[in-house]
């Protein structure tokens, strides 16, 4: 025998099962069997928000004619009306606005039912929350706004919407711009309507924001280069983005990453090739070179850049070593003198001779590759 209040399988109550098929002849007889509109699973799902999510308008109105209650939150403290625009319903959101339901209810983590909507990307949701009053410039707890959901979810109709009505306030307290979103999707074309609307192609993270990373980001392009995202890339660079803001530059990121694609639009809009990363290794010679020594193909693409080839041959094992500021320093000599690099170095120096003038080089370096079958190569171009 079976009764209202019995639960299936998966614990979900056969009211919420009804719901979720979206019968009308099944949720009435439930009802008026003595099923509770407000019973809830172990989640505090109730039947409105199964309403909600499957979004059909006649069950719902019968679940609010019965004592539904529109303020009833889940688990995450979302309630119907953000289910509803999570899942792009808007006769259910127009419904339940119309019982009363709160347009500017929030979660506990800050999420709001208008940022649900940019992140569904449903004009109509949006447009119905807007003209019942919800506010586009409430952030969550992660300082996002609607306008960054819809930017990195590539909802580019929502982004129209919400562009001219989120205040430049808003934005500045959030630390991060829309184009920084974008950028991290990778949606091409809502990164492009941002900056055909004036969005700095050069914003860069608060450092609240930018603390959250451990690459200490700063800037769109690097979210485009940091995902191997050529298309992004390409289209900031374009729009007059500037490769050398970050403290870990653009370049390397590529580099780590193989990606010759991006490594050579960096180097045509003048990224420094010659930059330097020296919380993790601090060197004598530009920091690029540690990143390529098995890739012969992206050394000779950064040799052939401006890659200052000669610091790699500046050391303090000689007693003319002048450079009294970089003694503290890794120069190239100890740093390819550990085991894992022994069998790249005579190539690696074999190399770099080619893009030098007259060098000489030090006893340390000298006494590691003699060792090696490219020495008698190296001595003679010496």
């Amino acid at each position: 025998i079976c009764t209202p209040l019995l639960l299936t399988s998966d614990h979900q109550f056969l009211l919420r099962a009804a719901v979720r098929a979206g019968s009308y002849q099944m949720v009435s007889s439930l009802m008026a069997a003595g099923a509770q509109v407000e019973q809830v699973c172990l989640k505090k799902w109730t039947a409105m928000h199964e309403a909600s999510r499957a979004g059909c308008v006649p069950v719902m109105e019968l679940l609010l004619q019965s004592g539904g209650k529109v303020s009833e939150t889940d688990q995450y403290g979302v309630t119907p009306l953000g289910i509803a625009a999570e899942y792009s319903h808007s006769g259910v959101l127009e419904l339940l606005i119309k019982h009363g339901a709160d347009v500017n209810a929030q979660a506990p983590n800050g999420d709001s039912v208008l940022y649900d909507a940019a992140g569904s990307g449903d004009p109509d949701c949006l447009n119905i929350l807007l003209q019942n009053g919800a506010n586009p410039n409430v952030h969550n707890l992660s300082s996002q706004l609607p306008v960054h959901h819809a930017a990195y979810e590539g909802h580019h109709l929502a982004l129209r919407i919400l562009i001219p009505i989120t205040t430049r306030r808003a934005l500045r307290v959030s630390g991060h711009s829309p184009v920084h979103s974008a950028a991290d999707g990778g949606n091409t074309r809502c990164l492009e309507l941002l900056l055909q609307k004036g969005f700095d192609v050069n914003a860069q993270l608060a450092p609240h924001i930018s603390d959250n990373y451990g690459d200490m980001r700063k800037s769109p392009l690097y979210f485009a280069v940091s995902n191997g995202d050529a298309t992004c890339t390409e289209i900031l660079l374009k729009s007059g983005a500037n490769p050398n803001l970050d403290p870990l530059c653009c370049l390397l990121v590529a580099v780590r990453s193989g990606r010759y694609d991006i490594v050579e639009l960096l180097l045509a809009a003048k990224v420094d090739v010659n930059c330097y990363f020296t919380v993790l290794n601090d060197t004598v010679f530009p920091t690029a070179l540690q990143y390529c020594l098995k890739d012969e193909v992206m050394m000779r693409l950064l040799l052939n850049n401006g890659y200052n080839a000669e610091k790699c041959f500046c050391c303090h094992h000689e007693d003319d070593w002048d450079e009294l500021s970089e003694e503290e320093k890794v120069p190239f000599c100890d740093f390819v003198s550990v085991s894992w690099l022994d069998n790249l170095v005579g190539r690696v120096v074999s190399i770099l001779l080619e893009y030098v003038g007259e060098v000489s080089l030090c006893s340390k370096l000298t006494k590691t590759l003699e060792e090696h079958k490219e020495w008698p190569h190296i001595h003679w171009t010496l």
